[in-house]
């Protein structure tokens, strides 16, 4: 947590807002757009205001893509000392029996990874398992947007496409694993650099907002087999977590813009 303070306060300069609208009690789902690669500086700094909110007594486990295990397992390790759990269906559902929560990330590396240019823009990838759990347990979703660690990995394109087209040929992935996602950017420490690295976040403004709940109409497990229904809610989510980014996005600019005219 010191660690963390010195980045939040002086590397991050985070700005956070929206934390009275996380409930007082009762099992949720948080539900976050992260970037800045396999950095990600947003969600540490996430996980630094709600430890220094509500300690270690109100536990929220992160489901984490699986392979995050297989390809860094030292990294891997060090986030399942904060919570981090690997996404598989049983896991979800042990958090969700001992009366915990969850926090899920679901654009996993094509959101963290996508184009500086998509910076604006909430990229789930059409990925809707993170629904149909909170609609079978009849979890309130809390959305959580940021602005800002985008610009602390650079982020050309998603090169995965050719990257795909080259192993179908004969290619092997490194370390035998599907990445997913083919980044090319600059960034620390490689510079100009391809596929998805661990990487040294460059130093910028983080701003961070904790969004209303998002109560859905149905829940229990027909209505989460519902596909139209799913669907239907994660248009929804989606759309409301764009709403609030937009407006994230123009406060934070607007001040930037009136800061430089000031006389």
């Amino acid at each position: 947590m010191p660690l963390w303070g010195w980045f939040y306060r002086y590397y991050f300069r985070v700005q956070t807002s929206g934390w009275e609208h996380v409930p007082a009690s009762g099992q949720l789902m948080f539900v976050g757009s992260h970037n800045g690669g396999l950095a990600t500086p947003d969600l540490p700094m996430f996980l630094y205001d709600w430890f220094r909110r509500y300690g270690t007594d109100r536990r929220v486990y992160g489901l984490t893509h699986a392979k995050a295990w297989q390809a860094y397992p030292s990294l891997a390790d060090l986030a399942a000392r904060v919570g981090a759990i690997p996404f598989y269906p049983r896991q979800a559902l042990a958090v969700l029996r001992q009366g915990d929560s969850l926090l899920v990330y679901p654009g996993g590396g094509q959101d963290a990874f996508r184009p500086h240019r998509l910076r604006g823009r909430i990229h789930f990838g059409g990925r809707t398992g993170f629904l149909r759990l909170a609609i079978w347990h009849g979890l309130p979703l809390v959305p959580l947007i940021s602005w800002g660690s985008h610009d602390s990995l650079y982020v050309i394109d998603d090169c995965y496409p050719a990257a795909r087209r080259l192993h179908d040929h004969g290619m092997p992935w490194l370390l035998g694993l599907d990445p997913e996602v083919m980044p090319l950017y600059l960034g620390l420490p490689w510079g100009l650099a391809v596929g998805p690295l661990p990487n040294l976040p460059l130093p910028t403004a983080i701003h961070t907002r904790v969004c209303q709940p998002i109560q859905l109409p149905r829940s229990g497990y027909a209505a989460s087999r519902d596909r139209a229904y799913v669907q239907a809610c994660y248009d929804r989510v989606v759309g409301c977590m764009q709403t609030e980014l937009d407006q994230l996005r123009a406060e934070v600019t607007g001040s930037r813009r009136g800061s430089w005219f000031k006389p």
